[in-house]
C-alpha cells in the first residue's frame, strides 16, 4: 500500500448479493482504492474492522432483511469512539422513508438501487479522500 491509497472499508447489511458485493470490491481495487471487505453484518463488527483497518471511509451496502438504524448505529458508534472523521456512504435496498433519517444520522450520500459502479467509482474520486 502507497502513503496515499484510501482505504475503504465495505460493509454489508443483510442477506445475499455476494457476487454483486464482490465485483464492486474488485472494481475500487482496479480503480486504485485498498478495499478492506467486512462480512460480518453486526454495526459494532463494521466499526471495530474500521478501527483496526484504519480506513479512510465505510461504504455499506443494504441488502433485504437489513434496517436502516443500523446505518445510525454504525455512525453513533464511530462518534463515540471519536472517529466521526470517518464518511459513511449507504445503497441498495433502502426505503425512500429511511434516506431522510440516515442523512440525518451523518451518511453523506445514498446510492439508489441501480447505481452503477462507474457512477460511484466517479463519485468516490471526487469525495474520498486519505486521513492522515
Amino acid at each position: 500500500m502507497s502513503a496515499g491509497t484510501v482505504r475503504i472499508l465495505m460493509a454489508k447489511l443483510g442477506e445475499g448479493y455476494e457476487a454483486a458485493i464482490t465485483r464492486l470490491a474488485l472494481a475500487f481495487r482496479e480503480a486504485g482504492y485498498e478495499v478492506i471487505f467486512a462480512d460480518d453484518q453486526k454495526p459494532e463488527a463494521i466499526v471495530t474492522s474500521a478501527i483496526q483497518e484504519a480506513v479512510d471511509h465505510i461504504g455499506i451496502t443494504v441488502l433485504p432483511g437489513a434496517e436502516a438504524g443500523d446505518i445510525s448505529k454504525v455512525i453513533a458508534l464511530l462518534k463515540k469512539e471519536d472517529m466521526e472523521y470517518v464518511r459513511v456512504t449507504a445503497g441498495g435496498f433502502l426505503n425512500e422513508s429511511d434516506i431522510d433519517s440516515i442523512k440525518a444520522a451523518g451518511v453523506v450520500e445514498v446510492f439508489a438501487k441501480g447505481t452503477t459502479i462507474t457512477e460511484l467509482i466517479a463519485w468516490a474520486k471526487e469525495h474520498i479522500r486519505r486521513i492522515d
